[in-house]
């Protein structure tokens, strides 16, 4: 049996905000099933599956765009193991990018604090001043 579901149906099922799944809609990732006799759009289980697959897909790194490839190819058809391994690659060079952005930055407040706890409170704070400095 295919439950029939309403934009705030779904969206509380899906456990996302009802304008996402409009997003969702706009970028051609979801689709109303059908229309009631009120006009409203109906999703069935198969949108409230597609939901839940794109959350996890994003909980993991996966872009919207990527998402749209792991739905499909451009032939319509399920991904083969080769283009996305291409996208699991994509994403660990990202991620492995942004950790050594975050190393950085960890270095450098490490190092502002080092400094903070070795001048008086009272003293101007050289990171403020850093800051302002061009």
């Amino acid at each position: 049996m295919n439950k029939r579901f309403i934009i705030s149906q779904l969206a509380k099922e899906a456990d996302i905000p009802t304008t996402t799944i409009r997003y969702y809609e706009r970028i051609s990732l979801i689709q109303p099933e059908d229309r009631s006799a009120g006009n409203y759009r109906l999703y069935g289980d198969e949108s409230l599956q597609k939901l839940k697959f794109i959350k996890s897909a994003q909980s993991i790194g996966f872009t919207l765009e990527d998402v749209k490839a792991l739905l499909s190819d451009e032939s319509g058809e399920a991904p083969t193991c080769g283009s996305v391994q291409e996208l699991i690659e994509d994403r660990l060079e990202d991620v492995e990018k942004r950790l050594k952005d975050l190393k950085h930055v960890r270095r450098v407040l490490k190092s502002a604090l080092e400094k903070c706890l070795t001048q008086k409170r009272t003293d101007c704070c050289h990171v403020v001043e850093k800051l302002h400095t061009p």
